[in-house]
């Protein structure tokens, strides 16, 4: 949806397919980070952006072990928008197409998935969709493949995926929060078990993280003994934590993290989690998407007036990005090898701080430097691509 705006702004005629018929999915990322914000401010959207229900948060707290610790504090960053604004993903995509409606060069399909690629020769050609009223061919001089981690365009086109591997899976759940209820807890280490939390106005958001291929060990234990070992975690959940009725309120999110090494064919770039899955460490994923979605159009919108720029023109958006994805996801490989995997193994002996936490949460200076990798990422991005003159 982002990338289809900047172009669609840019006067170049573009399709967004969605495959539902709505934007209604459960469990997206939510996490709205200041560089995004910073970017709807550069595209004069962010005044009512900011009008639509979400929450703030500046600081972020943990438990390792009973001992509350800083790990990051936004407060210290030189940045117009110093807080990630938790706002339902739905909310977000539903925003961006209003928006565009205004575009006339912009269209947005519901209920249309792409299927099959279409391909004059080594060349592809647009893709073949399947539409409430049957399949149909949507031929195009670019296809971009936006359509995440088991992207079926990136497996079609036959490009390669490395996989760099997650100690981890998460179950995510909701639970209900009573207006009372106040806790500026982030992260929750114990030996052998993590959980995150998130404030979402009426409930807690839940991210209960477990080893790797460990979900039918956790059902087997069954739900009561998973929902004790959430209220002992976080016992502010006591309350609401009988909204999660049986295992179809918990939902599995299996944790990839990998890459392409071609983001390209010939007529076909691939972006976001189709070129790169990230950790949900950091809560990062999104922002990156949207990132690749402005270095796309910042490098490809003139080009596209005059048809398909060259693959090696395309590859331009891989040389771009690939340095801040390889570097976000190697933070979150040491992040998951040195914090996570050593929780989630568990043990007699009491849970340590590590140092680097310690000297963070002891030196307030040292909040900023965390706050500004998760709030800006490597090198961000900055709108560039131009608007098209109006008729």
């Amino acid at each position: 949806m982002m990338l289809g705006y900047l172009l669609g702004r840019a006067g170049i005629d573009v399709v967004v397919l969605e495959k539902h018929a709505d934007f209604f999915r459960d469990f997206r990322g939510d996490t709205v980070h200041p560089s995004t914000l910073q970017m709807m401010d550069e595209l004069g959207l962010i005044d009512d952006f900011l009008k639509l229900p979400h929450q703030r948060l500046q600081t972020m707290d943990g438990l390792f072990g009973g001992t509350k610790v800083r790990i990051a504090d936004l407060r210290r960053l030189h940045t117009k928008y110093p807080f990630i604004a938790f706002m339902p993903q739905w909310d977000f995509l539903n925003f961006l197409r209003e928006a565009g409606q205004r575009l006339s060069s912009l269209k947005v399909m519901m209920n249309t998935e792409a299927v099959d690629l279409i391909r004059r020769g080594e060349t592809i050609g647009g893709v073949r969709a399947k539409t409430p009223d049957g399949i149909v061919d949507i031929e195009a001089d670019l296809t971009v493949a936006c359509d995440g981690r088991h992207s079926l365009v990136r497996e079609r086109a036959g490009l390669a995926v490395e996989e760099i591997g997650a100690p981890m899976d998460v179950l995510w759940f909701r639970v209900g929060r009573k207006a009372d209820e106040t806790e500026n807890l982030f992260a929750r280490i114990d030996p052998g078990k993590m959980m995150v939390t998130f404030d979402r106005g009426d409930y807690w958001q839940c991210a209960y993280v477990i080893a790797k291929g460990q979900y039918d060990a956790v059902k087997a234990r069954g739900l009561p003994a998973l929902l004790d070992d959430v209220v002992r975690m976080a016992p502010v959940l006591r309350s609401g934590i009988g909204d999660v009725r049986s295992f179809d309120d918990v939902k599995l999110l299996t944790v990839a993290i990998n890459r392409l090494k071609r983001w390209t064919r010939p007529g076909l770039l691939c972006i976001g989690d189709a070129s790169h899955a990230m950790s949900p460490v950091g809560g990062v994923g999104v922002n990156l998407a949207v990132q690749d979605a402005v270095a796309t159009a910042n490098l490809l919108a003139d080009k596209l007036q005059r048809g398909c720029p060259a693959e090696d023109e395309l590859d331009a958006v891989r040389r771009r990005r690939e340095f801040p994805v390889k570097m976000t996801q190697a933070m979150q490989v040491v992040v998951q090898n040195n914090i996570i995997s050593g929780a989630l193994r568990g043990g007699n002996r009491p849970l340590k701080v590590p140092l680097v936490v310690r000297l963070i949460s002891a030196l307030p200076w040292l909040q900023g430097i965390p706050a500004r990798l998760l709030a800006l990422g490597v090198r961000p991005e900055h709108v560039q691509s131009k608007t098209a003159p109006t008729p």
